[in-house]
């Protein structure tokens, strides 16, 4: 990530410096009506060869840490509808040393007429004192705005977007690069599809938003009580954010499915200790659905993790440097980094993984993986083929004819408005939220080929609860 000179044939010369180290270009991004100095370069070549890289580029002016805690604010002043109204405030900006980066204002009838005005400003330090020096020569207000509608300032845009996300999620500097970085991987991606590159960065703050938003008191999910055919509690949780985390209430343990986002383990925990109070001390085991970030919380407190082996491989190449499975997707990798990011992801350290089945790829869409027995419940575990993610599994249970999906199976209609709004994020920053989305249509048609007769609960990885009738074959 670089700060490109303003000037003619800078691009040549970061060329040249890395062509002359032997480095392969691999992607190269600017768009200067997004950023007018932002140059992203991906090149592969020793780590000898970077690291000189690096030392030149900073020595060409490549990497500058100058504007990393500036930001543009939109303000509005109410002015009076008379001549020389606004010179006041401008005079303000000029001693105070900011650059205006933009303006809008058309005259109205009235007494008071309200001028918009962007403002670059490099030391955030100043701001109160500014606010406090306009507000006595007229009510001003800081307003926010829609960045897929108004670019404000195409000079610093990349750090200005990254400094306010970052504030918010309490990001270090390294975070805050990998933020940028990986927001201009999807913005690379869309533009080349024709979609324009400020709705993605705005769906970016807007899933940091939805994230940050249902933290602490803001996490209030869906709670509901049921029982399944052959008489068993369970406990369904709904965030607003994340999977269902679903709790099976046998005799001697409870069994649970999914543990939402990890950023949102305490607010987990606190929901299960409120709900079950004695939730500290019993024994307790997990099963996995899949090992997306949004499901995967929690795992390190169960006394044992079930999970398919293909789920388990995927934790390995995490731990060792390889990448999860969906972030060979090149569609998938950048929104994958950036979740991982806003939920404070670490690879889990359960040791007490059990896996079942093989580690391979399915060929058809639902393998028979074996059998996960806990307690008094039998379930039959099937192997999705990878459509919606590689290491995705549903289990079954005959006898209960309960049957959990992960989001290979999702309830859409039943979403609440928060979690509505959060999901349709997702699919617009990736393309699509399956990997291969002919297989994951073939799992689900497959699925009610692997259901007994009778009447069944399915639990789907988000939405509530449904019934599904199933008739002889």
């Amino acid at each position: 990530m670089t700060t490109m000179p303003d000037q003619a044939g800078a691009f040549l010369k970061a060329d040249r410096c890395l062509a002359g180290l032997g480095l392969n270009i691999t992607r190269v991004s600017y768009n200067k009506a997004v950023d007018a100095h932002m140059l992203f370069i991906e090149a592969e070549g020793s780590e000898e060869s970077l690291r000189l890289a690096q030392r030149e580029l900073s020595k060409l002016g490549y990497l500058t840490e100058q504007h990393r805690g500036s930001g543009v604010i939109l303000f509005e002043f109410k002015l009076k509808n008379e001549a020389g109204a606004l010179y006041p405030v401008t005079k303000l900006v000029e001693d105070f040393g900011f650059n205006i980066s933009y303006m809008s204002y058309t005259q109205s009838e009235g007494e008071y007429q309200r001028f918009k005005m962007g403002i670059f400003i490099e030391d955030p330090a100043a701001l109160s004192d500014f606010m406090h020096r306009a507000s006595e020569i007229c009510p001003v207000k800081v307003l926010n705005y829609d960045k897929s509608e108004k670019v404000l300032d195409n000079t610093v845009f990349y750090l200005s977007f990254a400094n306010e996300i970052s504030e918010k999620m309490g990001f270090d500097e390294r975070a805050k690069n990998r933020l940028v970085v990986n927001a201009n991987r999807i913005m690379q991606i869309l533009d080349e599809q024709g979609n324009p590159p400020y709705k993605t960065f705005d769906y970016i703050g807007k899933f940091a938003d939805c994230i940050h938003k249902g933290a602490g008191e803001g996490y209030v999910p869906r709670v509901s009580r049921l029982q399944t055919a052959g008489g068993i509690p369970v406990l369904l949780i709904e965030p607003p954010c994340g999977s269902n985390t679903t709790v099976l209430f046998l005799p001697d343990r409870l069994l649970v499915c999914d543990g939402g986002f990890p950023c949102y383990e305490e607010e987990l925990l606190a929901v299960l200790r409120r709900e079950i109070p004695d939730f500290d001390t019993c024994k307790k085991e997990i099963f996995l659905s899949h090992g997306d970030v949004d499901h995967v919380g929690l795992c390190d407190i169960f006394d044992k993790v079930h999970l398919s082996a293909n789920c388990l491989e995927n934790f390995r190449r995490e731990r060792d440097g390889e990448g999860a499975f969906r972030e060979e997707n090149p569609l998938h990798a950048p929104y994958v980094k950036i979740s991982k990011l806003l939920a404070h992801y670490k690879t889990p350290e359960a040791k007490c993984f059990c896996p079942i089945g093989e580690k391979s790829k399915p060929t058809e869409a639902l393998r028979f993986a074996g059998e996960m027995k806990v307690g008094e419940l039998t379930f039959k575990v099937y192997d999705g083929m990878g459509g919606h993610v590689l290491g995705e599994a549903i289990y079954v249970e005959p006898t209960h004819r309960i049957a959990f999906t992960g989001d290979v199976l999702v309830n859409l209609k039943n979403f609440t408005a928060e979690q509505a709004r959060f999901n349709r994020l997702a699919p617009y920053l990736m393309t699509s939220v399956d990997t291969d989305p002919a297989a994951a249509k073939a799992e689900r048609e497959a699925l009610m080929s692997i259901l007994t007769p009778g009447l069944w609960q399915i639990f789907p990885g988000h939405g509530g609860v449904m019934t599904v009738e199933v008739d002889e074959k």
